[in-house]
């Protein structure tokens, strides 16, 4: 089969579809290289962080840091990234970030969306237009004659845009399908992960005292209020005069 016969036979709609088709296969590719890379290091990374928290919590947020360039590792350093925090702040960064990440895993559903939708449309256009350009010239009279004998050839040029955006589509469809599924998995292993770490916080909560006093301790030592620092560089005013030496009556006048 000569593929580009095909195509050239197709007609002017077969451009707009071999877009598509590129516009399809790249994000096809970019995403299966993104999961891929996911599903590699994501249950070592979860095991790794909680593994060490249940003994240091500094070490499970080194580990998480060093993880950041994975959607896991980020979701995770989220709350262990906290100077201090309790339950509740614990949770909501949790939260916060796992809607941050799921929402970047969808990326490119989208445009697979408008490829499985425009795709069929644009090979129907084309069928219909390539149909009418081989029935439009005949007349009633012309049916089982010499004229009518390039009809078939034209109407099987015709469904070639057909065929073409509906195997587009179906493409399309089968891995925005698996992509979606996976998106789902990531919700479970998010939710599965967040809670064990929240579990461990609640069993195991870090000891913030030290920090805290730190923190408190030294604004204090090097802040110096602007008095202290130095001596007045204006001298003290002289004392005013007292007003009842002018007014006593024992005094000399003048």
């Amino acid at each position: 089969m000569d593929i580009q016969k095909l195509f050239f036979d197709g007609g002017p709609v077969m451009y707009p579809l071999l877009a598509l088709s590129i516009l399809c296969g790249s994000v096809i590719l970019e995403r299966l290289w993104f999961w891929l890379r996911i599903l590699t290091q994501e249950k070592q990374i979860v095991d790794r962080v909680l593994d060490a928290a249940q003994d240091n919590w500094e070490v499970a947020a080194d580990i998480a840091k060093q993880a950041t360039d994975q959607p896991v590792g980020r979701f995770l350093y989220a709350p262990l990234g906290l100077r201090k925090s309790d339950v509740e702040t614990f949770r909501l960064a949790l939260e916060a970030t796992a809607e941050d990440e799921l929402a970047g895993m969808r990326r490119g559903e989208k445009l697979l969306e408008a490829v499985i939708a425009l795709a069929p449309l644009l090979g129907l256009l084309g069928t219909v237009s390539g149909l009418q350009q081989s029935l439009g010239n005949l007349q009633i009279g012309d049916f089982g004659t010499a004229a009518t004998a390039d009809v078939p050839a034209g109407i099987g040029k015709a469904l070639i845009t057909t065929a073409t955006g509906l195997t587009i589509a179906i493409v399309s469809l089968v891995f925005y399908r698996l992509f979606q599924g996976l998106v789902v998995n990531q919700v479970k292993v998010f939710r599965k992960a967040g809670n064990e770490l929240e579990l461990l916080y609640r069993q195991f909560p870090p000891d913030f005292s030290n920090s805290t006093s730190i923190a408190q301790e030294t604004p204090r030592q090097s802040f110096n209020p602007p008095r202290k620092r130095g001596k007045n560089q204006f001298p003290n005013p002289p004392a005013p005069p007292n007003v009842s030496d002018s007014l006593d009556p024992d005094t000399d006048s003048p």
